[in-house]
């Protein structure tokens, strides 16, 4: 039987510049193609969206708001046939760059109502560094026009861990994001990714003992500025955890639509290809994993632990009909205390968030079962 599908990404690939650190989908802008793409785009939600109300509806990139008003405005019209639920997240990436009030008016007449901003650094030597081009003044600028709309949900990314990056230089970003008029923030220890520029320079990254302290002072710096630490990268206000990225980490289904975009449709994991001209012929699906009942308690517990408060006993056992202690050897974790099982939840403890990704490697392959 099918879970209820609540979510839709949608991947808009063009972007006027390539960042050094990036290694997601993207290509660089060309007015006739983003015309092909969309009509692509139209052919693969109608042949697979099967008319769910969603309660989240993410536009990522590349650079949506790159797309010209009218291209904007035809993207808008195409993802009106998905039916939103009246208190639905409606999330769309932008660059500072980019936006202008006429496209924030577009936005939100169609109700778009989260804003995700790339910031990255309000440092403009570390933004040159990173190749992004934007200045805090035209960050705030976009912010007071987004404002004067009535956007409220609003977004900023933050990179940290970037070559020859200070203690110092991360404490200024903090002391300069907190004084923006934002709910969320999402954290980014940078990863020289393959195939990107810094990989192909091989530009050195910091010291891991130096990344650590950056990450414990952004956890604590947010923390006493009004920033929940919902999610291992995520800190937001009260109320404003990103519900879409909530439904990843809690397992639920969702459509992934456009070039490179993954999904998770009736106990499926997909992702589409990432070659424009196989998109563009509508030869959209690279790969497709379907899940046993093994596949998705392992699932349950690697995204669940990614939340500060961990994974539900009780919810795994509503779901699945298995205790969670029945299914996974986590006993000696909890010995060792870089797991805690209290409350009726089993989670990573807050000095343990660092190297979680060691912890859950451990859960990698399943069940006791197998």
């Amino acid at each position: 039987m099918s879970k209820q599908v609540t979510s839709a990404y949608i991947h808009i690939p063009f972007c006027k510049s390539i960042c050094f650190y990036c290694d997601f989908c993207k290509m660089y802008y060309d007015a006739s193609l983003v015309d092909e793409y969309l009509d692509a785009l139209e052919r693969e939600i109608q042949g697979t969206y099967r008319g769910e109300k969603l309660k989240t509806i993410y536009i990522g990139g590349g650079t949506p708001s790159l797309l010209s008003y009218d291209q904007l405005s035809r993207l808008l019209r195409i993802l009106s046939c998905l039916r939103q639920d009246e208190k639905v997240e409606y999330t769309i990436e932008c660059n500072v760059e980019s936006v202008t009030k006429e496209k924030l008016a577009l936005l939100s007449q169609y109700g778009v109502n989260r804003l995700s901003f790339g910031i990255e650094s309000t440092n403009p030597k570390l933004l040159q560094r990173i190749g992004r081009t934007h200045t805090m003044q035209q960050v705030l600028q976009v912010l007071q026009m987004a404002q004067e709309l009535g956007f409220k949900n609003i977004n900023v990314d933050l990179m940290y861990a970037l070559p020859f990056e200070t203690m110092e230089e991360v404490q200024q970003d903090l002391e300069e994001l907190v004084k923006l008029p934002i709910t969320h923030i999402s954290t980014y220890g940078l990863i020289l990714e393959e195939h990107t520029k810094f990989f192909i320079d091989q530009v050195p990254t910091i010291d891991s003992d130096l990344e650590s302290s950056m990450y414990s002072l952004i956890c604590a710096y947010l923390k006493d500025h009004g920033f929940e630490h919902y999610e291992i990268s995520n800190f937001a206000k009260k109320g404003y955890p990103s519900r879409h990225n909530c439904n990843y980490w809690n397992n639920g289904e969702y459509y992934g639509f456009g070039l490179g975009a993954a999904g998770y449709l009736d106990h499926v994991r997909y992702s589409n290809t990432r070659s424009i001209h196989s998109y563009l012929l509508g030869k959209v699906r690279l790969e497709e994993e379907q899940l046993t009942k093994e596949d998705e308690m392992s699932y349950e517990l690697l995204l669940g632990l990614r939340k500060i408060e961990g994974v539900s006993k009780e919810q795994f056992f509503n779901k699945y009909q298995k205790k969670m202690e029945e299914v996974f050897d986590y006993q000696h974790h909890l010995n060792d205390q870089t797991l805690i099982d209290e409350g009726g939840f089993v989670r990573i403890p807050e000095d343990q968030l660092y190297v979680s990704n060691e912890i859950l490697l451990t859960f990698v392959g399943g069940s006791k079962d197998e």
